[in-house]
Parts: C-alpha cells; structure tokens; sequence
C-alpha cells in the first residue's frame, strides 16, 4: 500500500502538482470490481499526511480562471500546438457543483475556441439536460486544451503538460462532482491503469470533490448500447447532488 501511495504521489509531482486534498474515508470501505447499485463504494485518491489542508475559498473566480489562462499563454509547451487552429480552455458556471471533463478537443472544438460543441457536445448537452441541468449550470473542460492530430489519443507527456492547469482551474471551481468523461480522463486525473469496467460504477475523492467515471460522450456515438450504462453513472451523481430528472427523462 505504502509503494503504490508513493507511486502516485510521484506521478502527481511529475506533473507539476504538489498540492494535495485528503478527504477521510470511512475504515472498512471496500473496493468492488462490480459494486451492487445500492452500495457505491468510495476510494481515495492519491494522498498524504502532507497533505491534510483544505482548498482555499476563491473569492473572484473569474479573475482566478483568467489568470490561469494568461498563464497558458499562447501556449507551445508540447507538440500538438502545431496543428492548433484555437486554444480550449474551457467554459461554464464558474460556482458549478458539477464539471465534466474529458479528453481533448475535437476540429468544432478547435475552431470555436469551446469544449463539447460537435456532435459530442450536442450529446452532453443531451445528458446534462436528462439530469435535469443546463449546460450554463455545469463547468466543462478537457485534459488537453489542444486538438491532438486526426484527433488521436493524446500522448502521456502531452497530458502531463496540460494537468497542472486543468488541476488548478478544479481548484478555482471546486466542485462537489467531478464526472471524467472516458478513460482518458479517468486515468490522467486517478492515475490509475485500469479498464472502464473497473473504473465506473463508484465514487472517487478527488481536490475536494467525489469524482465519478463514465463514457465519453464520442464513444456513446459509437456504440449507443452503452447510453443506459452512463445513465446509470449520471444517476448516481444525481443522487449525490439531489437532482431529479425531468419526467421526459424518466420514461
């Protein structure tokens, strides 16, 4: 247990992040390949007796998140700012309790400037509406602000690159949700290596907040069969957050 903490610590600190939320997990939680619906086991993300402080409270968070951006710059730190048309930065309710994040930016998101804007992004909004929300409700964002080429699956290095910003703009946000959107998501903010199988169907503590893991919105696309597997997901975040379908969504 102790290596693999260390393990993960590492990783984060090779990613440029030093700053870390513990959250207590009740003793005796169990980790479940296949938890019951009913019993949603929470794991802890990579912490440490270092690191107990809580998150400051950001008074302007507008401020806070066009800092971070100047910061970006017009950014070449790796690779795939070569093919960039638009940096995405990201978009949404600045006080959300919700944030989605998922891999990258596709080529409408690369021309607007906007993450989840194709034909994705009409498929969040769909989700996020069954939830009973607005997309101007939630905080939306990518692990990688820069189109990948052919929009492949951006690269280890590319990811750890661009994390340290996306890690600070969740602590401008704070939400009490996070919902990683496919597995690249997943693994880039969990570091773990595991299938989505695994990865789905519990909660995570994460910078604060309870992170959950579902299908990227591209994937669904792909294969529709696993729409009612997300909404499962989307269902459990939810509960959490007290929100109630509208009856359309319920049918």
């Amino acid at each position: 247990m102790k290596k693999q903490l260390a393990a993960r610590v590492n990783y984060y600190r090779e990613m440029g992040i030093h700053d870390f939320y513990r959250q207590h997990v009740a003793e005796g939680t169990q980790v479940m390949a296949k938890p019951p619906a009913e019993a949603v086991p929470v794991v802890a993300a990579p912490s440490s007796s270092l690191f107990e402080t809580p998150l400051p409270v950001i008074q302007d968070k507008p401020a806070a998140l066009n800092l971070i951006r100047e910061d970006i710059g017009d950014c070449t730190r790796c690779r795939l700012h070569k093919g960039r048309n638009k940096l995405v930065f990201g978009v949404g309710n600045v006080n959300a309790d919700l944030m989605f994040i998922g891999e990258g930016p596709g080529a409408d998101e690369d021309a607007q400037g906007e993450p989840f804007v194709g034909r994705a992004g009409q498929l969040l909004n769909n989700m996020i509406s069954a939830m009973g929300l607005k997309r101007e409700d939630v905080y939306i964002a990518n692990v990688v602000k820069c189109r990948p080429p052919g929009n492949r699956t951006p690269e280890k290095d590319e990811c750890d690159v661009c994390s340290p910003f996306l890690m600070r703009q969740i602590e401008v946000i704070q939400p009490k949700v996070i919902v990683a959107l496919g597995a690249v998501a997943a693994k880039n903010l969990l570091a773990i290596n595991d299938s989505m199988a695994n990865l789905r169907g519990r909660w995570y503590d994460f910078k604060g907040a309870r992170l959950a893991v579902t299908y990227h919105p591209a994937y669904l696309l792909r294969d529709p069969r696993q729409k009612k597997e997300t909404w499962k997901d989307l269902q459990m975040v939810m509960k959490y957050l007290g929100l109630t379908a509208p009856a359309k969504a319920q049918e």
